[in-house]
């Protein structure tokens, strides 16, 4: 079990009672994962202003425009998230979990359905993604969970609780359907339960039960005639483990498109005006699920790496702060965050390059939407908070 600031004096929970004055917080802060988010929206609002610039007729910045709104109210509640204690998450926990579940399943009898998929909520000025912002509150809800449990041990009662817990809203989810969102849940739950301590050996069943679920949903179901996963999920998944026997076009097409828009970028990028993948529609959906592609044909090898490595630098920090926690559930909740951003990230890039399978994932910080967007910034400001009060329990010790 890691060593956490405040476990010297109050076990696995430190003392809640002490509210840090607003100088202190912002002294405490991690400057260099702030700035790296920074970087990361500046890069993105780049990458969107390029990649969305023939989009609209007549107005070349409406994609643009709308993106930096988001951005704005989502560093908005980046500032004040960080300022809240994450013991507040840690109370109220059975409320942020009741929430979680009711809005997602709102979302399956009123939600707007598009592609296939029933995910979002208009609200007139706002069409918003629960799913999106679920991220961040399953994890928050599934560490209160955790945390409150943590007296008792690492025992297989306490996890297969958690996993029952969680795989609510997975389920739910799953029925939009939405296979990338439900998978980045199941990553967040995983990493959860290895910062919480679960011994290697349970780890290992639960990893078994996992590949045979899997291969369940892939495999033996449609040999028995029960199909799991929408006819394009089923297609997408092919075309990745067997390529050449690919028979859905518009899924070949997409993949083949986004692989010649990364190569065509080369070193320096095509610039905006000369990448015809993208302006001419090629490459499909280029300013939301292929945005990176779109982003590598116009700035090429140079600019990917720079955009790559800004990720890696908000990865490092929110990583190291697992171990800067105060508590235990402030420990838990950041690798659950940091772990389902891997993820995103992962998979979103991976899939414009054929190694990883085509998702509808966004790429954080990146992609148009402002559900992504905003639910990405209120992630970092919990990392935020978590590190600042953990880095002041270090300097009271």
């Amino acid at each position: 079990m890691l060593e956490y600031a405040g476990s010297q004096r109050t076990g696995r929970h430190a003392d809640h009672g002490e509210g840090l004055p607003f100088v202190a917080i912002v002294r405490s802060l991690d400057w260099l994962l702030l700035g790296g988010v920074a970087g990361l929206v500046a890069v993105g609002l780049w990458a969107v202003s390029g990649a969305t610039r023939f989009a609209v007729a007549g107005d070349p910045s409406y994609y643009l425009n709308r993106q930096m709104v988001y951005a704005g109210a989502g560093a908005a509640l980046l500032v004040l998230l960080t300022f809240v204690d994450p013991d507040v998450y840690r109370r109220y926990w059975k409320v942020v979990f009741a929430a979680l579940v009711a809005l997602i399943a709102f979302v399956l009898l009123v939600g707007h359905a598009a592609r296939g998929s029933t995910r979002w909520i208009n609200v007139g000025f706002f069409t918003f993604q629960p799913s999106e912002f679920g991220k961040l509150a399953f994890v928050l809800a599934l560490g209160g969970f955790l945390a409150d449990r943590a007296r008792g041990g690492s025992s297989m009662q306490t996890t297969l609780r958690a996993i029952a817990l969680g795989s609510l809203p997975v389920v739910l989810v799953f029925a939009q359907p939405d296979l990338g969102t439900a998978l980045v849940y199941i990553l967040a739950l995983a990493a959860m339960l290895f910062v919480g301590g679960v011994p290697w050996r349970q780890l290992a069943v639960l990893g078994t039960v996992a590949v045979l679920a899997v291969a369940g949903v892939l495999w033996i179901g449609p040999a028995a005639g029960v199909n799991f996963l929408k006819g394009y999920q089923q297609a997408r998944l092919t075309c990745f483990v067997h390529p050449s026997k690919c028979s859905d076009r518009d899924t070949r097409y997409n993949l083949e498109q986004s692989i010649v828009a990364v190569g065509a970028g080369q070193v320096y990028g095509r610039g905006v005006n000369n990448a015809t993948q993208t302006n001419l529609n090629f490459l499909p959906e280029h300013g939301t699920d292929f945005v990176f592609a779109s982003y590598s044909e116009q700035r090429g090898f140079a600019g990917a790496s720079l955009l790559l490595a800004l990720y890696l630098l908000v990865l490092w920090r929110s990583l190291r702060i697992v171990s800067v926690a105060r508590d235990f559930y402030s420990a838990i909740v950041a690798g659950g965050i940091v772990i389902a951003l891997l993820f995103q990230i992962f998979v979103n890039v991976g899939m414009t390059m054929g190694i990883a399978p085509i998702t509808g994932i966004p790429l954080p910080f990146v992609s148009v939407g402002g559900s992504s967007m905003i639910a990405n910034l209120a992630a970092m400001g919990v990392l935020l908070a978590i590190y600042a009060r953990g880095r002041a329990a270090r300097r009271r010790r």
